[in-house]
């Protein structure tokens, strides 16, 4: 093999300042890992600034499994080495290639890649769905990934098993124009000198002219960018310029390895602005300035107990973090938010989709930064490109004036199985861009599962041919009972997360035996929100698939928004989460409607019991779930349990309400009363009286926090409202005996 190729792809990268990609492609008989050092060798790259990313540890460097690939965030490598033949994982390649710096190389240990997409590897094994088996995957995703890195400039693939070189990578690029030289802009006066200094960018210099209003709070900031633009080195400059002026500084992620490259601009600032200060810790990365200041990570887990100390908190690659935690985030006065757009994480979009929002609501001015010059490499890199394209990165849905016209009435209803999304790539990208924007889970593994999944289908609602409204579903279900039993006994089962959560946490083994259809995702384009299109689209799946399955269901994070637009499509919960989503911070609520006998029967037993158990849970693991979720979450419980209230309890029940009773001596009947009318959806209450019965009673928080969070005058003046709030419902559902009760206080 004429392993110069490796030397001149890597000195072409060096040249130019970009990252150049060598595929090492090979059977069983080949040794990829050799070839790989011997490449290595050639583009003298030192092995101490290596990573091998895969399942066994071959070459003298850092070695990493696929489940610590994410350790390489925030970090940048001379060559990453990612092991694709046993599996090819689009999350791990996502998260690789952001980690190779300017002047570097990625290498790739691919099967033959005639082969590829034929081959069925461990990853695969994740996209088969019991009862489906691996033979019923596709190698549509590798097929793909094959066709760009032979298409591409930039990427360098030879052949081990013929000792050929298929393509050398070279762009013969033209020589690139040196930068303008960087301004201070207007108004960054305060801004010391050796901040504008070390800034590598204009973008840079403007970011942190912006970002000194943060001087003063409450103020939140989120700097964001892709990878590779310098946001952690903005984010530590402004860190040790803070820390030099006395302020305690806490930085935080999801590890500290994550936040190597804000630590390497706070050191390499002190030095300048404050050269007296103390080196860091050993190991620790803890500053401490001379005025008293101080700057050091603190853990995601154990930050809560920290936050009070903080003058200013720094969050590292935020879209990898739980919203909960974010959210906790809130209590400092100080923040800046650095997140990276597109996804390279592999980590969801909680920070985009779900905690923007409290953001936006909280005490703090908000200031939004982007930076777009790349630090890492130069602009135009090929293999940046590469990766967008070849992972759909970038991808986002239409632009909105393409398709504002669109109405249920104008839009058409199509079937988009993987063998037309592979073949037609706009619509690939309009319909995982969509699903990109509006869900805080989509990453780049699901690429791989819509286009190879074994139980995976995509419907959707086009606009002269362009995607509206996109939904992702499932085929879940009909499970052998040998199967059932496995997971009534605490085995998981992949895929089938409805039957599995009726199964194993509901203890109903023979909820797994009928078919049915998971919604997995469901999105309409911002543009045309509010048009019915997503009403409309449900509707089509529904005539699609009720004939042929026993029922279709979701299970999604529970806001308000949704459930009720599930309830208003005639589905029904079944189940609400006692714990939060790690990434989304909410509660799961599971949802169906019956299609068949079989399928009605599941739907009216689930409903049922959840109906009589959520009162029960809303008290302990459920006390602090927002109440509008609990209010929109009855309200789509199909039908209340009976009201076994004894006319002694009424004679209770109505004295609180019109009289001097206390609910305190008993209060169980008052909640059963509560759940009962908020389930049935009887009396017409205001949503703060509704908020009121939730908060305190149904969940029992205290009074003090009720009268706060409802903004009562005063705890007293909330108990009075809640006498109030029990009015209508003892008129509607009361006995005789409350009836009577009630005459005896209104005459």
């Amino acid at each position: 093999m004429d392993w110069g190729v490796a030397g001149g792809l890597a000195a072409e990268a060096g040249r130019f300042d970009e990252r150049r990609l060598l595929v090492l492609a090979g059977g069983p008989d080949t040794e990829p890992l050799g070839a790989a050092n011997q490449a290595l060798d050639a583009a003298a790259v030192p092995m101490a600034e290596t990573s091998y990313v895969g399942p066994e540890s071959g070459l003298p460097c850092e070695h990493l499994p696929f489940n610590q690939a994410d350790s390489l965030l925030g970090t940048t490598r001379d060559a990453v080495v990612l092991d694709c033949r046993t599996a090819c994982r689009p999350n791990v390649l996502g998260t690789v290639v952001g980690a190779v710096d300017g002047g570097g190389l990625l290498l790739l240990l691919t099967p033959p890649l005639d082969d590829w997409a034929r081959r069925r590897d461990d990853f695969d094994e994740t996209l088969a769905v019991p009862p489906d088996s691996l033979q019923d995957v596709t190698g549509h995703f590798r097929s793909r990934l094959v066709q760009t890195l032979r298409v591409h400039p930039g990427i360098a693939i030879l052949d081990l098993d013929t000792d050929t070189v298929q393509q050398d990578g070279l762009t013969d690029s033209a020589p690139r124009l040196p930068p303008d030289p960087i301004q201070r802009p207007p108004g960054a006066e305060a801004v010391p000198q050796a901040i504008v200094d070390a800034c590598v960018t204009q973008d840079q210099v403007d970011a942190v002219a912006e970002l000194a209003a943060l001087r003063s709070g409450p103020r939140a900031a989120v700097l964001e960018a892709d990878r590779g633009r310098g946001k952690s080195s903005v984010a530590g400059l402004l860190a040790a310029w803070f820390a030099a002026e006395g302020e305690t500084i806490l930085v935080t992620g999801p590890s500290e390895r994550a936040a190597e490259a804000f630590f390497d601009r706070v050191e390499d600032l002190l030095g300048v602005l404050d050269p007296e200060s103390p080196s860091s810790n050993a190991g620790d990365r803890t500053f401490e300035t001379t005025s008293g200041g101080c700057i050091r990570f603190v853990s995601p887990t154990s930050l809560s107990e920290h936050l009070e100390s903080a003058d200013v908190l720094f969050v590292e690659e935020a879209a990898a973090l739980p919203v909960s935690i974010l959210e906790s985030t809130l209590a400092v006065d100080r923040l800046v938010f650095t997140t990276t757009v597109h996804g390279y994480e592999g980590s969801g979009r909680g920070f985009a989709v779900r905690f923007r929002d409290s953001l936006e609501q909280a005490r703090h001015d908000l200031q939004e930064v982007s930076l777009v010059e790349p630090i890492r490499y130069a602009a135009g890199d090929p293999i940046e490109s590469w990766a967008s394209r070849a992972l759909l990165l970038g991808a986002g849905p239409v632009p909105g004036s393409v398709i504002e016209t669109a109405s249920p009435e104008s839009v058409s209803y199509r079937s988009l199985d993987s063998e037309t999304l592979l073949a037609e790539e706009q619509l690939l990208r309009e319909v995982f861009g969509l699903l990109v924007s509006a869900h805080y889970r989509t990453e780049p593994d699901d690429l791989a599962r819509l286009l190879d999944g074994s139980n995976l289908a995509v419907r959707a609602l086009l606009q002269d041919e362009h995607v509206v409204s996109v939904a992702l579903v499932a085929r879940e279900g009909g499970l052998p009972k040998a199967t059932r039993e496995r997971v009534s006994h605490g085995e998981r089962i992949r895929g089938n997360m409805l039957p599995d959560v009726l199964m194993s946490q509901l203890r109903d083994e023979d909820a797994g035996g009928p078919v049915g259809i998971r919604v997995v995702r469901i999105a309409t384009h911002h543009a045309v929100r509010g048009r019915g299109l997503g009403s409309h689209l449900l509707g089509e799946l529904d005539a699609e698939f009720a004939p042929v399955v026993d029922w279709i269901g979701s299970g999604f994070g529970a806001t308000p928004e949704l459930v009720r637009f599930w309830r208003e499509n005639g589905f029904r919960a079944v189940h609400l989460s006692t714990g939060r989503n790690e990434r989304s911070g909410e509660h799961s609520v599971l949802v169906i409607r019956g299609t068949s006998p079989v399928g009605h029967e599941i739907e009216t037993a689930h409903g049922s019991w959840f109906a009589g158990r959520i009162r029960g849970v809303l008290r302990d693991a459920l006390s602090e779930v927002d109440p509008d979720v609990i209010r929109a979450t009855l309200a789509a419980t199909a039908q209340p349990p009976p009201l076994s209230i004894t006319p002694h309890q009424w004679r209770v029940i109505a004295g609180a309400a019109f009289g001097p009773g206390l609910y305190s001596v008993d209060p169980e009947p008052f909640r059963k009363l509560i759940a009962h009318a908020l389930i049935d959806g009887g009396v017409d209450l205001s949503d703060t009286r509704e908020r009121l019965l939730v908060e305190g009673l149904l969940q029992g928080r205290p009074w003090e926090q009720v009268a706060t969070d409802l903004e009562y005058v005063s705890r007293a003046a909330a108990m009075r409202a809640l006498g109030r709030a029990l009015q209508p419902l003892v008129r509607e559902y009361g006995s005789d005996v409350a009836q009577s009760e009630r005459r005896r206080y209104e005459n």
